[in-house]
């Protein structure tokens, strides 16, 4: 039998393994969620700057965005300027998914 060992370095994270047992989820939307938890805060998380450090394009980063705001793991809250346009949106990250029906609907 193959007997695999992993080596750590100083540069690993630590997260929770429920996304990466949830069925429910996609290989695609496990890796990006996974890949997420491991940036610094101050990154750019934007779907561009997502897409620049993975080979996949902005339109399968954005379907895997949906899939875990679905999900629970990110929550979007819109941003609106004193006249009630919106202006934005803020996005937040969670390693345990977040109640779905306590959420806001999805645009």
């Amino acid at each position: 039998m193959p007997v695999f060992h992993v080596k750590k370095t100083t540069d690993y994270t630590v997260m929770s393994n429920h996304h990466l047992r949830n069925r429910e989820l996609s290989l695609k939307a496990k890796g990006l969620l996974s890949q997420m938890l491991s940036l610094p805060e101050k990154w750019d998380y934007t779907l561009q700057g997502l897409a620049y450090i993975n080979r996949e394009q902005i339109d399968a980063i954005r379907q895997a965005i949906h899939e875990l705001e679905r999900a629970g793991h990110i929550v979007r809250t819109r941003e609106r300027d004193s006249r009630g346009r919106l202006r934005g949106a803020e996005y937040t990250i969670y390693e345990q998914p977040q109640s779905v029906s306590a959420l806001p609907a999805l645009d």
